[in-house]
């Protein structure tokens, strides 16, 4: 079974977005596992912050908002699929 890299920090930020979304109105938080360990004012700062602890690939960072804007995207083509 494969598992998807960060599946376990973006459920950890789905089941507990309320309270984050209280606790970091509009920041960028960085999460590792089941932990948040930082919250940033950018999403740049936050990168950078988490490279000093951790690897790339090993940390999630997500934008607190209410709605599904700030992990979802929509795409506009011109394609006709038959």
């Amino acid at each position: 079974m494969t598992v998807n890299m960060l599946e376990k920090e973006f459920k950890y930020f789905l089941d507990h977005k309320s309270e984050l979304i209280a606790k970091y109105p509009g920041r960028f938080i960085v999460i590792v596992g089941d932990k948040v360990i930082g919250a940033y004012e950018s999403e740049i700062e936050a990168y950078n912050e988490a490279l000093k602890s951790h690897e790339i690939g090993t940390f999630l960072i997500q934008l607190c908002t209410p709605g599904t804007e700030s992990y979802t995207h929509t795409f506009h083509s011109r394609a006709v699929f038959r």
